[in-house]
Parts: structure tokens; sequence; C-alpha cells
């Protein structure tokens, strides 16, 4: 089991950027895919943006290409979202998620992930 600690949440203007942090430890991290996913109040938790286990390959939410860029250095155990020209309706809690299984990727159902994060709250005021 990969325990995972989500951090850089905060409150930001509308057009304005955050970065996020996801640290894992407990199994080999550069084994295994990495997302984020997002849950806004009344909605259902969404997919993001994942990372293959190399970070040769992102696959993203069509809301977000061009404007999140996911990142990872294996050697830290860390996966980023980069997240720039922000809306309001980015606001949600963001959580990381890592594959269940080593060396898959694109992949980006939640059923492909079996560790979560406990979340990072992002606001985006208009």
């Amino acid at each position: 089991q990969v325990q995972l600690v989500e951090s850089g949440g905060g409150l930001v203007q509308a057009g304005g950027s955050l970065k996020l942090s996801c640290a894992a430890s407990g199994r080999t991290f550069s084994n295994y895919a990495m997302a984020w996913f997002r849950q806004a109040p009344g909605k259902e938790r969404e997919f993001v943006v994942s990372i293959s286990w190399n970070g040769g390959n992102t696959y993203y939410a069509d809301s977000v290409k061009g404007r999140f860029t996911i990142s990872r250095d294996n050697a830290k155990n860390t996966v980023y979202l980069q997240m720039n020209s922000l809306k309001p309706e980015d606001t949600a809690v963001y959580y990381c998620a890592a594959a269940t299984r080593p060396f898959v990727t694109g992949i980006y159902l939640e059923a492909n992930f079996g560790s979560w994060g406990q979340g990072t709250q992002v606001t985006v005021s208009s």
C-alpha cells in the first residue's frame, strides 16, 4: 500500500496559478502511474490528468488541456500539478491517486487507482 500526501492548494484569483504536490511513500513510486482527480461541491469526483510510471505518457481531461501540466520526479517520489489560467470552475478538492498495477499507461478511470490522498482544496475566485 502506498501513502499519498497532497499539498499546495489554496485560494487564487481567476487567471492565477497554483502548483500542487503529492508526496508518495510505501512502495516503489517509479513503477506506478499517478493521477489527479478533483471533486467540486455537489458533483462527482472527476478525472483531471494522469502520467505514466516513467513520465513518458500523459493524459488530460479536455477541460484542463493547455492549462494544467502534470509532472513527476521519481527521485523525490513526488508528482506535481501545475495549474495555470485558473477558472472559478476549477474550484474543487484535488486528489492525488496511484495506480493499482505497475507499468500501465493511458489510464484515467477511478477503478485503476487503488491509493488516494486526503485531498487539498483549490478555490478560484472570480
